[in-house]
């Protein structure tokens, strides 16, 4: 998990930052923190909770967990978030010992949660041992450093706890680059609480200023490492561009899997493809995307492609460093929204999708919404999701329930995609009528006096060859 390091109260919070550095100053690497109040707490083995450094001496933290249900209509919509607040915290390896929500119309500027709520989960966290204090949602580096310093603990904020079970989780080049741009990103604004005394020059003889101070020096160190990842992920970026131009030249359609994290895509795409992707009953455990061949039942053949997971308020820093990963989502054909039917809210989770899918400019692509896990879910509530969502299937990826009917609709759903042409094709060019039965779909075939009269469904690539044989 990310945030802060424990310290003692004569310890400045960013004195860590520089350790973090190499010699060139550019790539991070693990430092060791200092010692400080919480570490009374190391003995037990537990996990750090930090995005920029890891303390192997820990294996699991108590951690308390904070919400106010700001932007939330009612207390059951913010109690579900604390419930998915604690499913993170024991994705990132921490164990949720206890959860307090506050009722607030707005945020206390510095604290948060205001002085009196303060000081009493500070009791709290004193009695039950607390080693690290999670919010259910985005402190302010004021407010994260103000919390800090009353709780004598780590304090951990909901973007922090996110991009921290995604650095656990990066396993390819391109995943770790992106989770460490967003983790840097996330950091720059927080690198506060350096001052005079840390300045790498003296003042002159009463004439000159101070030099440049250490917090200078970590801004500077972390926005060249920022370029630098910036510039290898542009280059990433556009190998995936050349390979998506590649499979359109082939005229392939792409069917792209999108969904709320732990809904089952990966067990769907196993299920249609045997791609034997990842499959565990946790929260983010695929961030990579995987693309395999899905042969539909009519015989077409399309490339279907798994994608990272969604969440509620996803970091705006992850969707910005996964963005050229997410274009898979944009480039897509058809969109398999898969929705878990037995989640606690599954419209909520719906709804943070399409959130997520604004943001990358793909909500206006062909949508369809597959119900999953119906083997465990309410037979009610898969029944109204299929009155919702027009078109949707309800499907069961780990018994395999409604795949038939899954494929169906994605050829069904693809091919009322593709343009109608009307053709007049002549007698003496039977090539192009063998490419129109191999490579588009025939929906009339009327033979005349100046040849055969065909209206039929075309991919782009195919309708550029016969153009010329275009009527109206």
């Amino acid at each position: 998990m990310t945030g802060p390091t424990p310290r003692d109260d004569d310890v400045d919070p960013e004195d860590v930052v520089d350790d973090a550095f190499d010699e060139e100053g550019d790539d991070l690497v693990p430092a060791e923190r200092p010692r400080g109040p919480a570490d009374a707490h190391v003995g037990r083995g537990r996990p750090r909770l930090t995005a920029t450094e890891v303390d192997l001496e820990v294996v699991r933290q108590r951690a308390l967990l904070v919400g106010t249900g700001y932007g939330m209509r009612t207390v059951e919509e913010a109690e579900r978030s604390l419930d998915e607040l604690a499913l993170l915290v024991e994705t990132a390896g921490a164990e949720p010992v206890h959860r307090e929500l506050q009722r607030r119309d707005h945020p206390d500027p510095a604290t948060y949660i205001g002085k009196g709520k303060a000081a009493e989960l500070r009791e709290v966290a004193d009695a039950l041992d607390i080693d690290v204090v999670v919010f259910d949602d985005e402190l302010s580096p004021a407010q994260q450093r103000n919390l800090e310093q009353h709780f004598a603990r780590d304090v951990v904020d909901r973007v922090a706890l996110i991009l921290d079970i995604f650095a656990q989780h990066a396993t390819s080049q391109e995943g770790m680059v992106q989770v460490e741009l967003a983790q840097l990103r996330y950091r720059l604004p927080r690198l506060r609480g350096r001052g005079r005394m840390l300045s790498q020059q003296g003042a002159g003889i009463g004439t000159r200023g101070p030099g440049e101070t250490q917090l200078e020096v970590d801004r500077r160190r972390i926005l060249r490492r920022v370029s630098r990842l910036e510039h290898e992920l542009e280059h990433l970026a556009r190998t995936r561009a050349q390979q998506r131009k590649a499979r359109r030249r082939r005229s392939i359609p792409t069917v792209a899997l999108v969904g709320y994290t732990n809904a089952g895509k990966s067990t769907l795409v196993n299920r249609c493809t045997d791609a034997q992707v990842l499959v565990e009953d946790r929260l983010f455990s695929t961030l990579g995307t995987t693309t395999r061949r899905l042969r539909l039942p009519g015989g077409e053949t399309v490339l279907c492609t798994d994608t990272v997971g969604f969440v509620r308020r996803l970091p705006h820093e992850l969707v910005e460093s996964f963005r050229s990963t997410l274009a898979e989502v944009a480039d897509a054909d058809l969109v398999l929204h898969v929705v878990d039917g037995a989640a606690a809210d599954p419209e909520g989770q719906i709804a943070a999708v399409h959130a997520v899918m604004a943001e990358i400019d793909a909500d206006a692509l062909s949508e369809m919404v597959v119900v999953n896990k119906v083997d465990t879910a309410d037979p009610d509530v898969v029944a109204d999701l299929l009155a919702r969502h027009p078109g949707a299937v309800a499907v069961s990826g780990r018994r395999g329930d409604g795949i038939d009917r899954l494929l169906d609709a994605i050829g069904a759903r693809l091919r009322a995609l593709v343009p109608v042409y009307e053709l007049l094709i002549p007698y003496d060019r039977g090539e192009l009528m063998a490419a129109l039965h191999r490579e588009g779909e025939v929906l009339v075939e009327v033979h005349g006096e100046a040849g055969t009269r065909v209206r039929a469904r075309l991919p782009d690539a195919l309708a550029s060859r016969v153009g010329a044989f275009v009527v109206a």
